[in-house]
């Protein structure tokens, strides 16, 4: 089905006064994210999922989801930002998660049934390219991960694409999956964009009314709109 895009600016615009009144817009997200997840891993013997988390929202979103997972699941969490959700981290370790290094990540990186990149969102910089810690941990997941690299379910957008052009170098992790939030991104329609997201998925946080004015920065393709 066709969905307008916009661009990163729109929607936090329509967003902040949701969460200025306390709608609990993440955790929303994380439950409908989690189950995503949970459908690509239901034929998987011994499920297995690496939450790789950044320090800000989409790491939040990533780890709570991972909370929300369920018995039989190993989830390992790589943090690789300069801090960390600790509300959701804490809920992730409390579900059972463990947290791993890099060296220990890519050491596993054949065994993971899904990896969850929730490295940046939408409050990336103009220039989207992943740094430090998480660069070093994307381009070892790439190459260690080969062919299977579209295991990936990204948070929001692939980390390292830009939100409103589509402009991404080579140290991405392509997405099976791309769960946004809210609204499509204008850059995962153009650009690098429809190379890295796989199938978009949108989760509907209630942003309709508050997008209703604005004028739309494209149109997307998603395979399904969920509720949250």
């Amino acid at each position: 089905m066709r969905v307008p895009a916009y661009t990163a600016a729109q929607v936090r615009a329509v967003e902040r006064p949701l969460l200025d009144a306390g709608q609990p817009l993440m955790r929303r997200a994380a439950t409908a994210l989690a189950g995503v997840i949970g459908e690509r891993l239901t034929d998987a013997a011994a499920p297995r999922v690496l939450v790789i988390a950044g320090s800000g929202d989409n790491g939040g979103d990533a780890l709570y989801a991972a909370s929300e997972l369920g018995e039989g699941i190993e989830v390992d969490v790589l943090a690789v930002g300069s801090r960390v959700h600790e509300d959701g981290l804490a809920a992730a370790l409390e579900a059972g998660a463990r947290q791993v290094s890099v060296d220990e990540a890519v050491a596993a990186a054949s065994g993971y049934t899904v990896v969850v990149d929730g490295i940046l969102g939408i409050g990336t910089s103009p220039d989207p390219a992943l740094r430090g810690a998480a660069r070093e941990a994307v381009a070892r997941l790439l190459a260690a991960m080969g062919d299977g690299m579209r295991r990936t379910v990204a948070v929001d957008l692939p980390s390292g694409l830009q939100p409103d052009t589509g402009v991404a170098d080579d140290v991405v992790l392509p997405a099976a999956v791309t769960v946004t939030f809210g609204a499509v991104k204008a850059g995962l329609v153009i650009g690098r964009g429809p190379d890295l997201c796989g199938d978009l998925v949108l989760v509907d946080l209630g942003l309709e009314p508050g997008l209703a004015d604005e004028e739309p920065a494209g149109e997307a393709s998603v395979t399904r709109i969920l509720e949250a």
